[in-house]
């Protein structure tokens, strides 16, 4: 009898946990900046592309279709072009926190949409650039988790992010100017939820 209690309360906990409110997802993403900054007469300063590996941690709310997703992405060490050379380089990490809706229906795509903040932390400047400070804005987010008919508690993901991020950036001459990143960030990746 109480082998057959300790089954079903096996049983029960491993359905729980199949159902859990978390998920984790480690994906590729390319930052692909989408504006540049104009500090004088026929200079442009332009963020150039970065890859990485992007992991981030997703709670979900209950049964409800919400959730907030915490991306953890690895130091990116981005490229700062003037006049398309680069010229600089800098480190930084972008931690991107967003609430998200998830739209659950009958097949197994789950599209979602997001917003949040978002955050540019940099050091370890090179090159002409002397300090590129912290900044801090809006995030936006839309994409997909598709989960396999046997995969269980995995899926693949797909999403696009905006970021609203213009640093200041000082120059080793003292030169100081905003530089307009806005970058769109692609990911593709794999989640697991438990």
């Amino acid at each position: 009898m109480f082998k057959q209690i300790a089954l079903i309360a096996l049983l029960g906990v491993s359905a729980s946990a199949m159902a859990g409110p978390w998920q984790v997802k480690m994906g590729a993403s390319v930052l692909a900046p989408t504006s540049d900054t104009t500090i004088a007469p026929g200079v442009t300063v332009k963020a150039d592309h970065e890859y990485n590996f992007t992991p981030s941690v997703e709670y979900f709310f209950g049964d409800t279709p919400f959730s907030a997703e915490l991306l953890l992405a690895a130091p990116f060490n981005q490229g700062v072009l003037v006049n398309g050379e680069k010229a600089a380089k800098v480190k930084h990490l972008p931690p991107t926190i967003t609430a998200k809706y998830n739209f659950k229906n009958s097949t197994r795509f789950t599209p979602y949409i997001g917003v949040g903040g978002t955050a540019l932390i940099a050091w370890d400047e090179s090159g002409i650039a002397d300090k590129v400070k912290n900044d801090y804005g809006f995030a936006g987010q839309i994409g997909f988790n598709y989960q396999p008919a046997d995969a269980k508690n995995w899926g693949v993901f797909f999403d696009a992010r905006y970021a609203d991020l213009s640093p200041e950036v000082r120059l080793v001459d003292g030169t100081k100017f905003d530089l307009d990143i806005k970058p769109m960030v692609y990911t593709l990746g794999y989640s697991y939820r438990f």
